[in-house]
């Protein structure tokens, strides 16, 4: 391997253990990161930590960044699909319902299993800190896979027809569809963004504390409740 190489594979691994390093410190001081801090955990001069990331921001987008995509890989692999797969024959034998739940269940499951993550993409917005458009592709990526699915399960007529949406509301809702789903009713992409609130309010419902003193033992059983509500909101048969 050449010189140059060597350096950027150093490079790669060095910036992974100050991203891991930064991780751990979100479970202990929220989004409250320190470069001083990390440094000092990595044995390294904060000044040596700066030739990776320029600053905090930079370093909290990275790990933004890498949140939802984590978040939207798990998703997308439950559902079978992405965002951008062609209208598919189901061939595993799964409804759009099915494929909606399966999916939803997996962003649950991803932010049980690191709820400081999702408190970071999720929780409150980090004073001082405005996210760059980096963040926008992978921060969609689970609207746009809800999304997808919805799409697809309507051109398999999966979908009970609904009263249509009219108004100015309306209007907006097309303008969105086709940029993402070219074609579909106002009242789809409605009922899919509405989706993808609820399942962001349930989870951090969850994970935030408001669901104590009321369910206590099955929290499953509520989230299961709560994403059969949003699919019958869309209308998923």
């Amino acid at each position: 391997m050449s010189a140059s190489g060597v350096r950027a594979r150093v490079r790669a691994e060095m910036t992974e253990e100050i991203k891991a390093v930064a991780r751990r410190h979100l479970a202990t001081d929220g989004a409250n990161l320190s470069l001083r801090a990390v440094a000092r955990d990595l044995g390294m001069a904060s000044s040596a930590v700066y030739r990776y990331f320029a600053s905090r921001d930079e370093l909290l987008t990275a790990l933004i960044i890498d949140a939802y995509n984590s978040l939207g890989a798990a998703a997308e692999a439950a559902a079978g699909q992405t965002a951008t797969s062609p209208p598919d024959d189901p061939a595993d034998g799964r409804t759009g319902l099915e494929r909606f739940l399966a999916a939803t269940h997996a962003a649950r499951d991803w932010a049980l299993a690191d709820p400081h993550q999702w408190a970071l993409i999720y929780g409150s917005p980090v004073p001082g800190y405005e996210a760059p458009q980096d963040t926008i592709g992978p921060a969609t990526r689970v609207v746009l896979l809800i999304a997808a699915v919805v799409r697809d399960a309507y051109g398999r007529g999966e979908i009970e027809e609904r009263e249509p949406i009219t108004g100015r509301y309306a209007e907006e809702l097309a303008a969105v569809g086709e940029r993402f789903t070219p074609g579909a009713p106002p009242r789809l992409v409605g009922t899919a963004l509405s989706a993808y609130i609820h399942l962001s309010g349930a989870i951090s419902a969850e994970l935030f504390g408001q669901l104590k003193a009321s369910v206590e033992e099955d929290r499953r059983g509520y989230f299961e409740f709560q994403m059969r509500g949003a699919a019958h909101l869309i209308g998923l048969k």
